[in-house]
């Protein structure tokens, strides 16, 4: 790790073993499967479930600035508490969470390399027990509008030639997919992507146990593809949680400043209206 630009961000799954009876830290699971947690997580880690605990019921958006600090003080995370996710899917709803605990202004945010794969991999318990912590006072700051990018943003984006990374699989790119496989409900009436975006599939910056490649590897594979730290960079996917992975990897291992995750990404641009595609 010590290549990367912002190494403190990622820990290892040895630290976080060190680090289970820190009452200065928490751990948190975020899934996709809503289902693992239940069967077994690290032991005193709480849920934070991408969906139900960090969407608004009602409209696609997070939850409020009010609702998000109840989280926060209902799971014992107080303003200087280091919050370390990790999940399935070589985390990807971690990367998620993690953006969501930024927007509102959460600073030190981790993320377990390796996920629960790597965990799983190394033998190491899991617990059923759901941990209890007491409430904590927590204030959330403004949302960091710097860290997301708006469909408006986006149009302002393709008129002035900006950088987009599209993370999805080269069959969503190129239209021939209008949903991933066993995603139905993440379908788009057209198929293809931004004008002007670069793919970049997100599971080319990880390793085949879920961990994430060098710094050295990183460069060569964003630097080839001319993405580069000196451009405004607005990353997609379908939903925003492929492309909050690639986020953190531009934004925290390679230290690029200015990177937003757009989270309407192809569920949004697909659908609108007046929205120009390519194939």
């Amino acid at each position: 790790m010590a290549h990367y630009v912002y190494p403190d961000r990622l820990v290892s799954t040895e630290w976080v073993a060190a680090n289970l009876n820190n009452p200065n830290v928490r751990i948190a699971e975020s899934d996709e499967d809503i289902l693992l947690y239940d069967v077994g997580h690290i032991s005193g880690a709480v849920k934070i479930d991408w969906f139900t605990t960090l969407q608004n019921p009602l409209r696609r958006d997070f939850l409020s600035k009010a609702e998000f600090e109840a989280v926060c003080a209902q799971n014992g995370i107080r303003n200087d508490t280091t919050v370390v996710f990790y999940g399935d899917k070589s985390n990807w709803f971690a990367c998620y969470s993690l953006w969501v605990f930024q927007y509102y202004g959460h600073s030190d945010v981790r993320i377990m390399d390796g996920g629960r794969a790597k965990w799983s991999a190394e033998g190491r318990a899991w617990s059923k027990e759901t941990p209890s912590y007491p409430t904590t006072p927590y204030t959330a700051q403004n949302p960091n509008k710097t860290l997301r990018a708006f469909r408006n943003d986006v149009f302002s984006h393709v008129e002035n030639a900006g950088r987009l990374v599209d993370v999805r699989s080269p069959g969503e790119y190129s239209g021939q997919l209008l949903h991933m496989p066993n995603y139905p409900q993440e379908g788009a009436t057209r198929g293809g992507h931004i004008p002007g975006a670069v793919n970049i599939p997100w599971a080319k910056a990880t390793n085949e146990d879920g961990t994430f490649k060098s710094a050295e590897e990183l460069q060569a594979l964003y630097g080839g593809q001319d993405v580069s730290p000196e451009q405004e960079i607005i990353a997609y996917c379908r939903i925003g949680e492929r492309s909050s992975h690639t986020w953190f990897v531009l934004k925290y291992l390679l230290g690029y400043p200015n990177v937003k995750n757009y989270d309407g990404s192809w569920t949004e641009w697909g659908n609108l209206v007046d929205a120009p595609i390519e194939k």
